[in-house]
């Protein structure tokens, strides 16, 4: 009977997640307010169904009944998340915070599954995430000098980067973070928050200048933290940096050499990568034929597809398969683990999930009138889905590992964070678009009342020199055709 209930509502969720995708697109095709409202109300309605289903079918399986207590403050976390931003915030871009909790959800539920202990981190994290991420938006939208730090920008990051080659600790081959208070103490990796750091840096630079040698001095700072990240051989974050500097500077110039000098040297920086780096020469030669290298590199993506194989298109069901074969399937492999036991479907409408948070953002990019603000959006939705990119083209053997996380979704304290406080930025500059959007309507109603003050004034003045010319010669203004003619009035004298 369990088994039943657990095949059952595997297949519950896919339809429920799949609906909910459709959601996230068919919402750009409306402009009711009333209706995206409906369809917002319903998307937070399938989320908790997901959800709800999700823990009943491992509490069955397990049997455990932590897994309700779990579910009860996770379920508390999502509708705070909700609640909170839809208070605070009145303009805020619903649909971009149903994606943050559907993603949450989904990487909780999985974390729940795979590792309970890690849940609980991550959910102590996320928790602490939001309640810091609430302050994002008022500082985005009261600070206008958010474009005038560029040079604290610069330092901010190359100094948070320089900080783990002096501190951080070896992980995977590369040096990714430090912990704070001894083994069991915080991990922190300044790359995923340098990121936001960066995209801040680059708009702020082009904003003030567009310059042939200011583009040169840009370039050069841009090519410091990606030389940082390198001799780090935290290469993931290096790839990310590079590529959202590429697509900012080409957005900001709309010179197509740039990108083809950028591609070019992205490409000779990869074959020095190659011979530089022992741990790139595994990865690649795993992500060419991984069965060959199975003993040198390639477990761990033939790890991926067989989950990913097993699986099919409907999954296993929760507590059916075998995650616990997947190599790190709590972070860099999660994608893997979620298609095995949710299934592929289930898996492939969170990336379409993905994408159109990717959408939105550069949605609210075109939309802004600051270059800068467009910048900024345009640069944070870039690290996003690029960074999603990697990690699901890495477990699927599209491109070789890179080692990093899903955001939102994969295990990872820094991650998370950063993730969030992207999130948060962005419903800032939302809000900041919806400000411009009632400025420049409440300016179209003025010049339309001034407009028609003028034509009823006129209007006035023709009809009394009428009423005179008439008076003067001794005879009333012919009436319009279709009136009656009006009784002509008693002077007195």
């Amino acid at each position: 009977m369990v088994t039943i209930i657990i095949q059952l509502s595997k297949y519950l969720m896919i339809l429920l997640i799949t609906a909910y995708t459709f959601l996230c697109f068919s919402i750009f095709g409306y402009q009711d307010p009333d209706r995206k409202a409906r369809m917002l109300r319903r998307q937070t309605a399938l989320m908790f169904l997901v959800h709800v289903l999700a823990f009943v079918s491992m509490y069955l399986a397990t049997d455990d009944i932590k897994m309700l207590a779990f579910y009860l403050m996770q379920v508390s976390l999502f509708a705070a998340i909700i609640l909170l931003y839809t208070i605070i915030y009145p303009k805020v871009s619903r649909l971009v915070v149903n994606n943050m909790c559907m993603l949450l959800c989904i990487g909780m539920i999985m974390l729940t599954r795979l590792d309970y202990a890690s849940a609980v981190k991550q959910f102590a994290i996320a928790t602490a995430a939001v309640a810091m991420s609430l302050a994002v938006p008022v500082i985005i939208r009261k600070f206008k000098l958010l474009s005038e730090w560029r040079l604290f920008y610069a330092a901010a990051g190359l100094v948070s980067l320089a900080v783990v080659i002096v501190m951080g600790r070896v992980t995977g081959g590369a040096m990714l973070g430090f912990k704070i208070g001894g083994e069991n103490g915080i991990s922190i990796q300044p790359s995923e928050l340098v990121k936001i750091i960066f995209v801040f840096f680059v708009a702020s630079s082009f904003k003030l200048s567009l310059e042939f040698k200011d583009i040169v001095i840009t370039t050069a700072i841009a090519a410091f933290h990606v030389l940082i990240l390198v001799v780090s051989k935290d290469l993931g974050a290096a790839l990310i940096i590079f590529v959202v500097y590429l697509v900012m500077l080409y957005v900001a110039t709309r010179q197509p050499l740039y990108i083809l000098a950028g591609l070019g040297a992205g490409s000779a920086a990869s074959v020095v990568a190659y011979h530089l780096f022992n741990h790139v020469r595994v990865r690649v030669v795993a992500w060419k034929d991984p069965l060959a290298a199975y003993d040198n590199g390639g477990y761990q993506v033939v790890q991926f597809l067989f989950a990913i194989g097993n699986g099919g298109w409907f999954g296993m069901g929760l507590f059916q398969g075998a995650p616990e074969t997947i190599p790190v399937a709590t972070s860099d492999g999660i994608f893997a683990a979620i298609s095995e036991e949710m299934g592929l479907l289930f898996a492939l409408c969170m990336i379409l999930i993905c994408l159109s948070c990717y959408v939105m953002f550069l949605n609210i990019a075109m939309q802004l009138r600051s270059m800068f603000y467009k910048l900024v959006a345009l640069g944070l939705g870039t690290c996003y889905i690029f960074q999603v990119f990697l990690t699901i083209g890495g477990e699927t053997k599209f491109i070789p590992l890179t080692g990093v996380t899903v955001p939102l979704v994969s295990y990872g304290g820094s991650s998370l964070i950063s993730t969030v406080i992207m999130f948060a930025i962005i419903q800032g500059l939302y809000i900041i678009r919806e400000d411009e959007e009632e400025a420049i309507e409440r300016k179209r109603q003025e010049k339309l009342r001034a407009e028609r003050g003028g034509k009823e004034a006129g209007a006035k003045r023709r009809k009394a020199a009428d009423v005179w010319e008439g008076e003067k010669g001794g005879k009333a203004r012919r009436p319009e055709p279709g009136k009656k003619r009006a009784r002509p009035q008693q002077r007195v004298r």
